[in-house]
Parts: C-alpha cells; structure tokens; sequence
C-alpha cells in the first residue's frame, strides 16, 4: 500500500497520520506490509468447524454497488485485500446472483497467492462454493468452464434433479443442504467435513442477510469508499432479521486514499 494508512488492532493503536500532521502525542505513521496484512487477517488456529469471514465493499452513504456492480466502488488497497482474503481461505462462498453478475470464474493462480497457500499449506487455489437454492448454474458456467479445480454447488432437495445431475456430470461437488431452501448451517458443517473451515465468503446482500440470521458471521471485512452513489442500490445485507443483533469487536482498521478497510470480529469467535 502506498499513501497515509491508519491501523489499529488489539485495542491499540499502531498506525496514526503522516508526520506532518501528527499531533503531540502522536506517533508516525508505518506503511502496512504484506506480512503484517497477512498476520492481520489471518484465520484462527485449530479450527474445529466453518469459520465464516465476509467481505463486502460499500459507499460511504450504504450503496452496495455502482451501476449493478460492485466495481465501481472498489479501490487499489481494497482489491489487494480482497485478493488476500482468497489467498487465505479453504473456501470461498458466494450467492448465484452475486457470481452471475459479477461474471466469477475460478480463482486463478498468482505468484503471491501461491507463495502464500504454500506456506500455509494449503492447496494451490480454493475452491468457489456457489449458493443456488434452485440449482440455477448451468454446467456451462465459468464456474464450471474456466477453473482450476471443480467448484461445489450448496443447493436444496427442491431443486430440479436433472440439474443437480447436469452439474454432477460436469464435475462440480453437489451439496444439498436443506428441503427448501438452503440451510446455511448444514452447508457450512458440510464444507467443513471437506477440510474446508477457513470460508470466505464474497456475498452478496442475500446471502450475507441470511448468514446474519442464522448467526453464523464470524468476521466483516468491510471496505468503505469515499463516495455517494446514492440511487437505489441495496445495503451490504438484506433479508430476515436476526433474534437480535450479534455483537462485533472492532479488530482493525486501514485507510487508504481515503478508502476505509473496517475489520469487525465477533467477540470470542474462533
């Protein structure tokens, strides 16, 4: 990252203002590195089941996208820490609607991500675990298509069986997880029979307002731009709302030309 950065973590304080701003008192600012995001943003150790981070973007007056797509809001820092977030993870989760219309493939191999999972050892890339309650990914997705390794497919009993069967014969990892709709617990518990427990979990709205209220939100990683889009765009989450509100620690927080990276914890989540 380059440019002013603020960082706190732990309840303290590490990274303040540049230096010529800074007030008595005050300390100099650090550039945050590739090694102290990866401490940061780490998952767990000894992780027994799925341990759910999401990651969203949003303007600073609550729009989830710009013009249908996420993209617009994005920025240099945030796109690196959204890389990051891939690099850690076993698994990424993400709704149907949010992979159509961002146009998800499979996650690609870098030289960092690479160096990273090696290290963490992990396999080469994770794999994309698609939500669709109806089945609705054809075998001829990219998911499907354009992908290193096959993806995995959480759908419901409901759903069509020649569809499951389609996806199946393509190579994906069916999942059926509840009657329906899908039962985001149970598909979680399945992932982590699979090994697969660090989940990071990409949206989008519906999907992230139903993990919130079947309470299985571990961590927020959540990037606000310096924007008002205005319009009618959604909030991050939207959907049933919980029995009440799940209370999160602020665990981190950068800042880049004006961008903002949040990083919300669930008190004792681990």
């Amino acid at each position: 990252m380059t440019g002013s950065v603020v960082a706190c973590w732990d309840g303290a304080v590490h990274r303040l203002w540049p230096v010529d701003r800074v007030s008595p008192g005050q300390t100099e600012v650090g550039v945050v590195d590739d090694t102290e995001l990866e401490a940061l943003y780490a998952y767990p150790d000894g992780l027994d089941r799925a341990w759910t981070q999401v990651n969203f973007v949003s303007s600073a007056d609550g729009a989830v996208a710009v013009d249908g797509k996420s993209a617009g809001l994005s920025s240099p820092a945030d796109k690196r820490i959204f890389a990051l977030g891939r690099d850690l993870a076993d698994v990424v989760l993400v709704g149907w609607g949010t992979a159509r219309d961002e146009g998800y493939r499979g996650v690609k191999r870098t030289e960092v991500r690479t160096r990273r999972r090696t290290a963490l050892g992990l396999s080469a890339v994770p794999p994309i675990a698609v939500v669709t309650g109806r089945c609705s990914i054809g075998p001829d997705s990219p998911l499907l298509t354009d992908t290193l390794v096959p993806p995995i497919v959480v759908t419901t009993e409901s759903a069509p069986t020649t569809r499951r069967a389609a996806l199946v014969d393509a190579g994906a990892d069916v999942v059926v997880a509840g009657d329906d709709r899908v039962d985001l617990a149970a598909a979680l518990a399945a992932l982590s029979d699979r090994g697969l427990r660090r989940v990071s979990c990409e949206g989008g709205p519906t999907l992230f307002g139903d993990l919130i209220a079947a309470d299985l939100v571990d961590q927020l990683c959540l990037t606000v731009a310096p924007l008002l889009a205005g319009g009618r765009e959604r909030r991050i989450a939207v959907g049933a709302p919980p029995v009440a509100p799940a209370r999160m620690e602020l665990a981190s927080v950068l800042a880049e030309d004006g961008f903002l990276m949040l990083r919300y914890r669930r008190g004792g989540a681990a």
